[in-house]
């Protein structure tokens, strides 16, 4: 573990690039609670630090709507503190994000929950439906993992990576949603399209005789480039942002 600087703040011990990573990732994990996905202290949002092995992670025990820059935790592949920090982690809990942070190099971020419409439809047996424009654009570019029970068992990882695949969206089933991105704002994005076409789904479920989105049309639907991935979010993030420092601030600190 890196003690070089102990004492100094966590500002004081980090460069610019990783100190931006922080405030977005604490960002990221207010705006989770802040719309109502978020488990208590559980579930899980990673991100890498750019150049390096290393994520960040939240402090065991900490609130979502409380973490900040400097009490996220860095880590490496295998969970271990890799900088001095008061806080411990739930090693249990990166067990799905580092195997996909080792897998796919372009998901610097990791977003998983375990929202109320999230699991519903995990526990459907048709999984996500082509019911609204939210799924639309989602069902491209998503896959679903089979439950294998509590995320201990590190024997389940390559079953993980292989059901991801190349897709930025994954149904766990019984369990809950995951969403990967280049960056916050773009796994934060990718997670209010899934989230939102789960909660039409069940609402939907609820009212009646359901109109599906015809296969002539779901055929026309193509996956988002990296590009266009990148220029929504970017759009959308300073907004959120906003949002987050009007009715939560502090994350930055």
């Amino acid at each position: 573990m890196d003690t070089v600087g102990k004492g100094a703040s966590v500002r004081e011990q980090v460069g610019e690039t990783e100190w931006q990573v922080r405030k977005d990732l604490a960002a990221l994990y207010r705006l989770v609670a802040l719309f109502g996905w978020d488990d208590l202290i559980f579930t899980h949002i990673t991100a890498k630090v750019p150049g390096t092995e290393h994520f960040l992670i939240n402090p065991y025990g900490m609130m979502f709507d409380e973490i900040t820059a400097s009490s996220l935790v860095k880590i490496d592949l295998d969970g271990r503190k890799v900088m001095d920090s008061e806080y411990d982690i739930n090693p249990a809990g990166f067990t799905i994000h580092s195997c996909i942070h080792a897998a796919r190099k372009d998901a610097m971020c990791v977003l998983h929950t375990h929202s109320i419409n999230g699991v519903a439809v995990s526990a459907q047996k048709g999984g996500l439906l082509p019911l609204s424009q939210f799924a639309f654009i989602a069902l491209r570019s998503l896959s679903y993992h089979d439950y294998e029970g509590l995320a201990l068992n590190p024997e389940e990882q390559p079953r993980l990576v292989r059901d991801l695949g190349s897709n930025n969206y994954l149904i766990l089933r019984n369990h809950g949603l995951l969403t990967v991105g280049q960056t916050m704002a773009e796994a934060f994005q990718a997670m209010h399209r899934l989230e939102a076409a789960c909660m039409v789904q069940v609402r939907a479920q609820a009212g009646g005789e359901l109109t599906y989105i015809p296969p002539e049309i779901l055929a026309r639907a193509a996956v988002e480039s990296p590009a266009d991935r990148a220029h929504k979010a970017a759009l959308a993030w300073p907004g959120l942002l906003r949002r987050l420092d009007r009715r939560n601030p502090g994350y930055a600190d």
